[in-house]
This record gives C-alpha cells, structure tokens and sequence, in this order.
C-alpha cells in the first residue's frame, strides 16, 4: 500500500496556479527540472567539501586548535566579506576558540589583503590567517606570509586572475585554475565556502573522536551573503538559502534578528528582497562610508540590546549613504547625458574627482538600470594621479573578459562576469574609454544592453492569494532565478499619485470586470530615462482610448496590520 502511494505521488503532476505552470512552461521545465528546482534536499547538493586543499586548510586549523595558536579571519567589507567573518567566528566560538577578525577599510588598505596587513597580523602573534571572500589575487601577501613564517590560508570564490596563483599555504576557491570547468560549486559565494571549511573542519573533528554540534544554523549567514552577492542561484545555492532564510524567523542570533520588526518574524516568510534590499544596502552601508566594523560587531553580537545599538548605528550611515547617492547618481547621469552625441550609446564611462568612492558601484548599477548598456564610474584614488572604478556589465555581457582586453592600463583589477573593479594611471582614462567604446561597438547590441523581458502575460483576474502563495515556492529570488516580471493588458488606469515628486502609486481596474481593482507602486519613476510620465498615460487612454500595457513583479504590502497585493511597476506604456 505504501509502494502504490509512494508510485501516485511520483506521477501526480502538482496541480499549480496557471501563472505558475506558464511560467515553468516558459522556462523548459518538465515535472523532472520543477521537482530538482522546489527541491530542499540538502542531501541531493554535491560535496561541498571537494575542492582542492580542503584537507590541507582543515587539518592545519585543527592543528593551529590543539596548539592553542593564534588564528586570525581576514574578510572583505562587502556583505559577503562580512557575514563570511561572522560565520568563522561563530563557529569557531562553538569550538570554544577566540579567533581575530580583520577587514580592511574601502579608502585604506583597499580590497584584498597586502603585505601591510600580514606584517600586522604577524606583529600581533597569528600563526594562521584565513582570508574569506578575498585573496585569490594577492599573491605578495601570500608571498610576504611565507617569508615571515605565517601560514595563510584563502578561502575566495573570485576569479583565479593573476598569472600565477598565490604562494599560500591552502587555497581553497572553487574558481581556481585547476577546479573542474563544470563544478556546481563554482556557483558558490564567498560565504559559502566559508561554510564549506567548517564543515569539513567538524567532520574531521568528528573523526578524531569529539562530540562537536550541527553547524545548520550558520546556513542563516550564508543565505544573507549569497543573496546579497549576487551569487548564481543554482540548485546548490537555492538550497543553501532557503535552509538560510526558513531559520531567520525564529533565529538566536541578535545581530539577524535586529533586521526584523517582531510582526516581521510572526509572519515566519522572509522574501529574499528582504536580504537584497534591505538587510545587504545596511551592512554594506559602513563598509561604503568608512570602516565595516560596526556592521561585523553587529553579526557576531550575543546581547540583543547591543545589537540593537549597532543596529541604529547602521541605519543612520545607510541614511547618508543614499544622501551622497543621488548626488552622485544625478551628477554621473548628468555626464552620461552630455555625452550622448546621436550616435549609438554603447557603454556609460563617467569619472569626477568629487565623487565618494564608497557609492559608485551604486551609482555604475542605477546608469545600467537608466541607459540599458554597461556602466563603470571612475573617481580618485588615494593616491595621487590614480583613479579607481566600479563596472557593471549589462546584458549576458562578460564584462570582466572586455576589462581584461585593457588589463595593461590597470594597476589593479578584479570582479566577476557582471561586475568587476580596477584602478589606474589618470593618464590613461580617455585612452580606455576609447578602447572600451569601440570594443562593445562590435559586439552584437542583444548582447550587451538590458532588453525588455518578461516572463508570462497575465490578466487582471488572475492575480489573487492563490498565485501569491505559490510564487513563494519559486523563492529565493536572485541571480540565475529572477524574481517573474509580468506582462498585463486588459486594464484601465483609473488613477495616479505622485509621491515626493519621483515614485507613482497606480490605481487600476480590469477592462472586462470593473470589481476587479488593483494597486501598484512605482519608486524613482519620473526622470526615468524613455519611461512615459502617467499624465501622459491616463490622458492618451482618456482621448484616444489606446490599450495598456504593464510591467511588473508582484509582492505583498504589509501596512498597519494590514496585507494587500501590491503590483511593483517597472513601466506602462500605450
């Protein structure tokens, strides 16, 4: 009876909203593909363990344990950096080890690690420094290391980019040279590799005989940081995160629960735009204006008072980094403005030594979402006659493959297909403008500009609890799985308000069932560049009768106590 049961439940198709199978149907997924990707399955993940030097960086950090050496976490100040340090160090804590965290700051020592921060680290009697999310580049630290008798140990998901790697005493990256091309681990974020060491370091542990707990918890660390690094949303990684985000409602942590308001946990679903839009802009917000320790002290708080305390601390820095934001935004989309000449806009390159080098990489992201092709924002360095830039690339463009092309212009650089970072000589600025300019002119234009997609057309009467419930399912959304955009026609806009002059609140209704009613909300909509003001929306549909068309993803508004679906606009047109 139970093998019969077992055999129906293998060959029921799941009876889904009809949005949902079209957008399944949209995607190529049959009951096999939808079954892999809904499922939570951590035994279905490959070995996060099987990259190269796993052994060797475990065995040496146990042995660093047993010796009761000093052992040093050195991360980056991004999200991932920073929620990598708080994973180590609550790990470590569970061993009942003390372990130094070190980040370095944006305008100091800049990303990576250097020789600086060995020599220091070294001064201060680590035997052992892991770097996270970071390092696979610095080969003169690695080599500074070695001199001094420190044993380094990188854990990154970077690019392996230099022509040699570094001479530390563990790599353990799933994006190094000599990884397998195909491995779903290359897909990881910093974080999670991170998460990979610890992992094996208890399984080894465990081996020797001792008693060590689940480690399931730190998942909660690893969600936060994949979402927010943009990291590929692939079975692994889909898995990671919602294992991640089912544990924040109820989690012990307080630097995690300070990012909820208390009916937020009650709901006990934490959307992952909570992560990208929320949780990310606030720990990355000290990292951006001066030092990531306030956002680090945060995660790795015990006391919930403290946390709290950090917390506010957060909030205000994330309140003057979109001060300084706009302001650099509007200036750089200024430039951009200026530039265009008639000819085809291929590439939005824009530098001003007044610009705050902790928000271009922002401000490169708002150009690619204003102009639809790539962005890099240059301003100056520390140093003098050196600026320094943030790209993002636009499109299914390898960004990092067409930086590379100028690599000999760079004094650094580093990234990833999608976004990288690079400094040089202020001398060559016009020259890699150029370079680039003409570079992307030969690329077909598909390729390398934001196009207009959606996933599904959808009507009015279609979009109610049922359909927002499921799309919950298809949750996390992130790189590799974009939350849907829909397309609806078929609909009235009744009215519209303007709020603080930028954002539109909608009010529409179906064509076909006037009871049908619909709210949507539009942030930084006026000024857009080729988005249609409402007026002149609602006053073409007034005259002319012309049909409309929306663009959009769907969410919930929690307001008051209250709960209504809520249409996020990206444009309509007529």
């Amino acid at each position: 009876m139970q093998i019969t049961n077992t055999q129906t439940q293998r060959t029921t198709k799941p009876n889904f909203h009809p949005v949902i199978q079209r957008i399944f149907d949209k995607r190529e997924m049959g009951p096999k593909e939808i079954s892999e990707f809904l499922s939570w399955d951590l035994k279905a993940m490959p070995d996060l363990t099987n990259m190269h030097d796993m052994d060797k960086a475990s065995k040496r950090l146990i042995s660093a344990i047993e010796k009761n050496e000093k052992i040093a976490i050195y991360g980056d100040y991004d999200v991932d950096g920073t929620t990598s340090c708080a994973l180590f160090y609550q790990f470590f804590k569970m061993l009942g080890v003390e372990v130094g965290l070190i980040q370095p700051s944006r305008f100091i020592e800049g990303y990576g690690i250097h020789p600086p921060s060995i020599d220091k680290a070294h001064e201060d009697g680590y035997k052992v420094v892991v770097t996270v999310d970071c390092g696979i580049t610095n080969n003169e630290a690695a080599t500074r290391a070695k001199e001094l008798g420190l044993d380094l140990i990188i854990t990154d998901h970077h690019t392996d980019a230099r022509d040699e790697m570094p001479d530390a005493f563990a790599i353990v990256n799933p994006n190094r040279r000599d990884e397998p091309k195909e491995s779903p681990l290359r897909a990881l974020a910093g974080v999670t590799v991170g998460f990979a060491l610890a992992v094996k370091i208890r399984q080894d542990l465990i081996q020797k005989g001792q008693e060590i707990p689940s480690i399931y918890h730190l998942l909660q660390f690893a969600a936060i940081g994949t979402i927010c690094d943009l990291a590929k949303l692939n079975s692994t990684n889909l898995k990671i995160v919602r294992h991640g985000l089912k544990q924040i409602p109820q989690t012990t942590f307080p630097g995690i629960k300070a990012f909820f308001a208390p009916e937020e946990r009650k709901r006990g679903f934490v959307p992952s735009e909570k992560l990208s839009f929320n949780i990310g802009p606030l720990i990355n917000s000290k990292g951006r204006l001066d030092h990531p320790e306030k956002a680090l002290q945060l995660l790795i708080s015990d006391d919930d008072a403290k946390a709290f305390e950090y917390y506010s601390h957060l909030e205000v820095c994330n309140n003057e980094r979109k001060f300084i934001q706009a302001e650099v935004f509007n200036d750089a989309k200024e430039q951009v403005l200026r530039s265009i000449d008639g000819s085809e806009h291929v590439v939005s390159i824009v530098y001003s030594s007044e610009w705050h080098e902790g928000v271009i990489g922002i401000v490169a992201s708002k150009l690619v979402d204003a102009f639809k092709v790539p962005a890099i924002v240059f301003t100056d360095a520390e140093e003098p006659g050196v600026i320094k830039a943030s790209a993002r690339s636009a499109g299914d463009l390898n960004l990092f493959d067409c930086l590379k092309e100028n690599s000999s212009l760079f004094l650094k650089f580093g990234g990833h297909k999608a976004a990288a970072g690079l400094s040089m000589d202020k001398d060559n600025f016009y020259e890699f403008k150029k370079n680039m300019t003409e570079m992307l002119a030969t690329i077909p234009a598909i390729e390398r500009t934001v196009q207009n997609y959606y996933d599904v057309e959808i009507r009015p009467d279609e979009i109610n609890p049922k359909l927002l419930k499921e799309l919950e399912l298809l949750e996390p959304f992130g790189m590799g799985n974009q939350k849907p955009i829909f397309k609806m026609k078929g609909f009235k806009l009744d009215s519209y308000d303007l709020l603080k002059d930028v954002h539109v609140r909608w009010n529409l209704s179906s064509l076909t069932d006037p009871s049908v009613k619909l709210k949507g909300i539009s942030f930084n909509y006026i000024g857009k560049w080729g988005i249609m003001h409402p007026e002149e929306i609602y006053n073409a549909q007034a005259m002319r009768n012309e049909e409309l068309t929306a663009y959009f993803t769907l969410g919930v508004n929690h307001f008051n106590g209250n709960q209504y679906i809520q249409l996020m606009i990206e444009r309509v047109e007529n």
